[in-house]
């Protein structure tokens, strides 16, 4: 997942990561350290990153439309690209309640660019529509440990663009809890090669 994240980031963007995201963050230092060595890196976690005092500064930044790339994650993840951060159920009583969304609903519409993950490839995290939308946007892939699911802007939906070695199109849509359309050039995930996976470890 890092790897497939490493390859989407641009050299020279700005790019900014959550806390709780080590995935994005291995990915994005592994972009830095190879094609991408000029990003301008906002992380309070890590030590040589761009300074910025705190969420109120950060949130300023974003919203004059200087940050071009961030990661999300979610509880649930629906088709079309909704996030739940906040319960699980019926909002008024729920059978499990979260931490919330923070500035997720205002980074998710000012962000140029949103590349969303989750750890969990599965009908329960995958679904066809959140039990409540924390933050709502247009993404541009989500990354799971099966497959790479693409936004298509036009049907407002996710579909398949690639799926993980060791994986199918078929197993990739029986993990997933909505209906999942497939790309005409869908393809296996290219592997991380040598050199990838030497920069990740070197990182990591």
């Amino acid at each position: 997942m890092a790897v497939v994240i490493a390859r989407q980031v641009r050299d020279r963007e700005s790019v900014g990561i959550g806390v709780n995201s080590p995935i994005p963050r291995a990915g994005v230092l592994l972009a830095r350290r190879t094609h991408a060595p000029h990003i301008k890196l906002r992380d309070l976690d890590t030590e040589d990153a761009e300074l910025f005092l705190g969420s109120k500064e950060f949130f300023d930044y974003a919203q004059r439309g200087k940050l071009d790339l961030f990661f999300f994650s979610a509880v649930q993840i629906d088709a079309r690209g909704n996030l739940n951060l906040h319960v699980l159920g019926d909002y008024e009583r729920p059978r499990r309640r979260f931490p919330g969304a923070f500035g997720s609903a205002v980074l998710y519409q000012v962000t140029r660019r949103v590349i969303l993950f989750r750890t969990e490839h599965s009908p329960r995290t995958l679904v066809e529509k959140v039990d409540f939308v924390s933050a709502c946007g247009t993404p541009e892939l989500l990354v799971t440990p099966l497959a790479v699911l693409a936004f298509d802007g036009e049907r407002g939906r996710f579909e398949l663009a690639s799926y993980h070695p060791g994986q199918s199109v078929e197993s990739v849509r029986a993990a997933t809890g909505f209906e999942l359309a497939v790309r005409a050039d869908v393809r296996e995930t290219p592997v991380p090669t040598k050199a990838e996976l030497a920069a990740l470890r070197a990182v990591a």
